[in-house]
């Protein structure tokens, strides 16, 4: 589920960035094609009353990764920008529609309480391919990079080279993932009765009508949106930052570096974070730790703000810096993901309402991305991410004061 929602939302960036596309083109394109993942709930109740869930789980895991192979070829081609990032927003299409089945098959072949005790790992997991691709395959570019130049090859060509070998290593990945889960994976239910064109424009119609009636859901919607926009801001300049060079106020580091300090550091502290926060709100339930979640989620990002203050070139400061991040975004962003299963999506069409909630959830993420290029641009890094950390205030207000519409029920006795 993770991998093409990371690829490409973070790591596009350091291809573009190394393809020598400007910062604000980067982040506006790369942030623009993830509407689909915005917009996923207009397509979620047909994909509750054709074939399973498992068939759409299978399905776009293989597009997605033949389509990654094609954007490999598309490298080489003069305009590669604008045909990659046609590619690209194809692979959001097929990427948003898998997250809509993936996620429906964990609504429905776990309980109430088992989707809270794994929550934890079901955050770890999809998270991890923000590790695997923002630590393995950065670094295995930038490993690529320097053995293509060592050979003789300009440094664009050399740059080309190593991202084609990465984009192919994902379109095998998520091949045999497919292939994988075509005997593995559970059903995650049969198809409703509906079967025809009208009978999905109805049940949209349906779905959209009841999400709107729901209980609270404008506090919902609100909470939804603030819970990530400091994170919407500096997702896509965080490896734009780390790659900058100091006289730019960036830090420097080379891809090799920037995925040894993810794929080291983050993915410990990160994988860690994730499952200490499914097991700490399996025991003292959503209500009582919701806050705590949303400090812990939004406060590290203030680390960003004294890296490019300071410009430490210490591998302790930076990797220790990527630690307090990585464990507050691990622990946080589950109690998000919880509360969006259980207390927005709960009724006749869960899968589609939780499909609906996330969309606003990364509607936040895209329009303050597609933003984050221009403002840095404007503002240098300095300032950017100090004003990051003002926008994170209306988090810790609207989770201070959400209602609960669905008691949870912690595992303590």
């Amino acid at each position: 589920m993770g991998l093409p929602f990371v690829v490409l939302n973070m790591v596009s960036a350091v291809l573009y960035k190394d393809l020598g596309i400007s910062d604000a083109q980067i982040a506006f394109w790369t942030s623009l094609i993830m509407w689909p993942w915005t917009i996923k709930f207009l397509w979620s109740p047909f994909l509750e009353i054709f074939r399973t869930k498992k068939f759409f789980v299978v399905t776009t895991q293989l597009l997605s990764g033949i389509l990654f192979g094609l954007a490999a070829l598309s490298l080489h081609l003069p305009s590669f920008f604008a045909v990659t990032i046609a590619v690209f927003a194809v692979v959001a299409f097929s990427g948003a529609t898998h997250d809509i089945a993936a996620d429906g098959v964990y609504m429905s072949e776990l309980t109430t309480q088992d989707q809270a005790k794994y929550i934890g790992w079901q955050g770890a997991f999809y998270n991890l391919a923000k590790l695997v691709a923002t630590g393995g395959l950065v670094w295995l570019a930038g490993w690529l990079y320097e053995g293509f130049s060592t050979s003789g090859t300009a440094s664009f060509d050399a740059y080309v080279r190593s991202w084609t070998v990465v984009l192919l290593l994902l379109c095998v990945t998520l091949v045999a993932l497919g292939l994988y889960h075509l005997r593995a994976l559970p059903s995650g239910g049969s198809a409703s009765e509906g079967r025809s064109l009208r009978d999905g424009l109805s049940g949209l119609k349906e779905v959209i009508a009841a999400f709107f009636t729901k209980r609270h859901i404008w506090y919902y919607i609100a909470f939804i949106i603030l819970y990530r926009l400091g994170e919407g801001f500096v997702m896509k300049i965080v490896p734009l930052f780390l790659k900058a060079d100091t006289a730019s106020g960036g830090l420097g580091l080379t891809n090799q570096q920037i995925g040894l300090y993810y794929g080291t550091f983050g993915a410990g502290a990160f994988l860690i974070g994730s499952l200490l926060a499914g097991y700490y709100i399996a025991r003292r339930g959503l209500r009582r730790t919701l806050f705590t979640l949303c400090c812990i989620f939004n406060l590290p990002f203030g680390v960003y703000a004294l890296l490019a203050w300071f410009q430490p070139s210490s591998m302790w400061l930076v990797g220790g810096g990527i630690v307090v991040e990585y464990f507050g975004y691990g622990f946080g962003f589950v109690g998000l993901t919880l509360f969006m299963m259980q207390q927005v999506a709960p009724g006749r069409h869960q899968m589609a309402h939780y499909a609906f909630a996330s969309g606003i959830m990364n509607l936040s993420v895209m329009l303050t991305g597609m933003a984050s290029g221009f403002l840095s641009d404007l503002m240098s890094y300095r300032i950017f991410f100090l004003a990051v950390m003002l926008a994170t205030i209306p988090a810790f207000v609207i989770t201070r004061l959400v209602p609960f519409t669905y008691d949870d029920k912690p595992n303590d006795k």
